[in-house]
């Protein structure tokens, strides 16, 4: 932390919320008026002009507090301050009088054709009051210790004439917009995002004090965070920030990284050992972080952020994969034949949507090898497991999958079968085309030959289970054995031939988690990419991480947190009406908080997102829409209505960065001007 920000932080510790003037009235702010109606969710103030004046101004959003008065000594001491939230303008009881006043006013004026107003004072006076409506958002209050708590509702309220309300002044606010539970922010890798921003209009604003806003990266961590907004109104931006404070907490953990157990024996450490490992919020292990460049901002330099790519930053944690070969990047390529699991996890991705009823079968087999596949190679298991497989591999040779150099095809075949195919004995090693024959005559003749059916009788159960048929209908075109029919089946594969290697390199997606595991960044660029492979790498590389923090959950095993970030996520996410809870992301929406997998997407449209997502999302940060419909969705979440008017109707372009962010960590949505992200 930088002794600027330490020092803010040290005096928003010695501001006191409850302070009062000589006249026992608060002295946090300027007066702006008294309510005149008030419930548990609303306030309506009368307010008049020179008191708005002298507050220089009452902005839609703006933060209000309103004080308890009272001369009854029982009730002097009430030490609690609601926080109010301007909502617009309300009518005032007297309303009716003054209007009829001004149009008489009016009429006069233009009969008399005099230039300026000729008004009394009394009436001036009467003319200066209007009504503003406020939304109650909650209760700053004093607890039995003397600590200044925050709670999200009002516990009780007395007679609106007894409140008196004031606008906050720059210090008070800072300490409002940066409450946290009994404290303000304040921990050692806390960092200023933006400053409070009311309005697009900032003639008042610009001549106050900056109020910073702070962020606390660990409101993040494991969590997911939403960026919404129109094209170029900042949410790279916003995503850089968090980067760049998930990269500060990162290096923080690798200066105390936390021992797995005690240097002298096996025994776990203790939670008095582990205390100082995990003191003000920072994680035991260095935090991982996997982003997926749709359009190759964060990977590449680029005209519109100079300087400002996150792999330029930061050199020494990134490395970058592309999914075509350029200089400096690795390649997003799977060896298909000897990294059988990943392969398939790309064949499966690329085939899943829009699957016909074939494919669907196909999809759903399950190539992960026997546990004792090494200790009982002969096994009834471990034989129908490799036949499987390289029916599988059958399947990819006919599509084009260039073969690794060596391989040998081996496996266990039946006598029966062996004289059916022409006398290839698939036990001693035999070539694809070889294989491909052995099976294709197979398959010909399962509901011909009788051995297929006394196989049945005596062992209760078909030669070909469920997942070989489903592979066989693939690698032979015909969805019933012996009749041929026009289905594309292996040639679907063709699509990602340009996804295989016949290298033997470690697989991408291994080396992948190994580098997330370690603290590092991962950038894969997707620019390049159509659509189909966009979705395909993101889903693979999400399933793989997932899986590899799922098995180390299940292990007890440690599980350092791992951010995904995903821009133009409506390019990648299920779409809203999807209910399929099995896919990835949403997977990672509901159960990633457990397994300390946290997402953060970016995309213009809230509707675009599934809501199984949206549900599950902790951090909101909201710039500008353009019409009803998304804010009408935005409505659904914490108190985003009060807001959804102005969002529509700022610019895109002079409001760049002005969101209403809702962190983790906040109890209201606050209205911010994000910093620009800087190297």
């Amino acid at each position: 932390m930088s002794n600027s920000v330490k020092s803010i932080i040290e005096e928003m510790a010695g501001i006191d919320l409850f302070e009062r003037n000589a006249k026992g009235q608060p002295n946090t702010g300027e007066f702006v008026g008294n309510p005149f109606y008030l419930d548990y969710d609303k306030a309506r103030l009368l307010v008049a002009d020179s008191w708005k004046m002298k507050a220089k101004g009452l902005p839609q959003g703006c933060f209000l507090l309103a004080y308890y008065e009272n001369e009854n000594e029982e009730e002097k001491e009430v030490q609690e301050a609601l926080l109010l939230r301007v909502l617009g303008p309300t009518t005032l009881p007297t309303d009716g009088e003054v209007i009829s006043s001004m149009v008489e006013f009016y009429k006069e004026l233009l009969s008399s054709k005099q230039r300026r107003p000729d008004i009394d004072d009394y009436t001036r006076h009467e003319f200066s009051f209007s009504g503003v409506e406020c939304r109650v958002l909650g209760t700053f209050y004093k607890d039995a210790s003397d600590e200044v708590c925050y709670g999200a509702d009002v516990e009780n309220f007395f007679s609106a004439h007894h409140y008196r309300v004031i606008k906050p002044n720059p210090d008070v606010l800072m300490r409002l917009v940066n409450f946290r539970s009994k404290e303000i922010t304040g921990g050692t890798q806390d960092i200023p995002l933006g400053k409070v921003r009311y309005s697009s209009s900032r003639r008042y604003q610009e001549i106050e004090p900056e109020v910073q806003v702070f962020v606390t990266p660990s409101d993040f961590l494991g969590k997911r965070t939403a960026m919404f907004g129109m094209t170029r109104t900042g949410k790279s931006n916003s995503v850089k920030m968090i980067i760049k404070a998930s990269v500060e907490m990162s290096r923080l953990a690798e200066h105390k990284a936390l021992p797995i157990r005690r240097k002298t024996s096996d025994a776990p450490l203790t939670l008095d050992e582990i205390k100082p490992f995990t003191e003000q919020g920072t994680p035991r292990y260095p935090v991982g972080q996997m982003i997926f460049d749709i359009n190759g901002e964060y990977a590449n330099a680029n005209q519109q952020d100079q300087g400002t790519a996150i792999y330029e930053i930061y050199k020494n944690e990134t490395i970058r994969y592309s999914v075509i070969e350029k200089p400096g990047f690795r390649v997003m390529k799977v060896n298909f034949y000897e990294d059988v699991n990943s392969g398939f996890e790309l064949v499966r991705s690329y085939l899943e949507e829009g699957a016909v009823d074939y494919v669907v079968n196909f999809l759903a087999i399950d190539l992960t090898p026997p546990e004792d596949l090494d200790k009982e190679p002969n096994s009834s298991l471990a034989i129908r497991y490799k036949r499987l497989v390289f029916a599988y591999l059958c399947c990819l040779y006919r599509a084009g999958f260039t073969l690794p150099e060596n391989f040998e095809v081996k496996f266990s075949g039946r006598a029966e079968l062996n004289k059916l195919a022409g006398g290839i004995d698939p036990s001693k090693g035999i070539t694809f085309d070889q294989a491909v024959t052995w099976w294709t005559t197979l398959w010909h003749n399962y509901d011909k030959d009788p051995f297929f059916d006394k196989y049945k009788k005596d062992k209760g159960k078909e030669w070909a289970d469920d997942d070989l048929k489903a592979v066989l209908v693939m690698l032979t075109r015909q969805r019933q054995p012996g009749k041929p029919s026009p289905i594309t089946a292996y040639n679907k594969l063709r699509g990602i031939l340009n996804q295989h290697t016949s290298k033997g390199d470690e697989p991408f997606e291994e080396a992948i988690v190994k580098h997330l595991r370690q603290g590092g960044i991962v950038i894969a660029d997707l620019s390049q990419g159509d659509p189909e492979l966009q979705r395909m790498f993101s889903e693979s590389i999400c399933r793989k991480v997932f899986q590899d923090a799922m098995d180390r959950f299940i292990h007890s095993d440690h599980n350092n947190y791992i951010q995904f970030y995903f821009e133009e996520a409506h390019n990648l996410f299920p779409k809203k009406d999807d209910k399929d809870l099995s896919q990835v992301y949403n997977r990672l929406a509901k159960e990633g908080a457990k397994l300390h997998l946290g997402m953060v997407y970016a995309t213009q449209e809230v509707s675009s997102i599934s809501s199984n997502i949206l549900k599950n999302t902790q951090n909101w940060f909201i710039a500008h829409l353009n019409n009803e419909d998304e804010t009408r969705e935005l409505r659904k979440y914490y108190d985003f209505g009060d807001f959804t008017e102005g969002l529509v109707r700022f610019s895109a372009t002079s409001d760049q960065g002005f969101v209403r962010m809702k962190t983790y960590s906040n109890a209201f949505v606050v209205p911010v001007q994000v910093n620009l992200f800087k190297a």
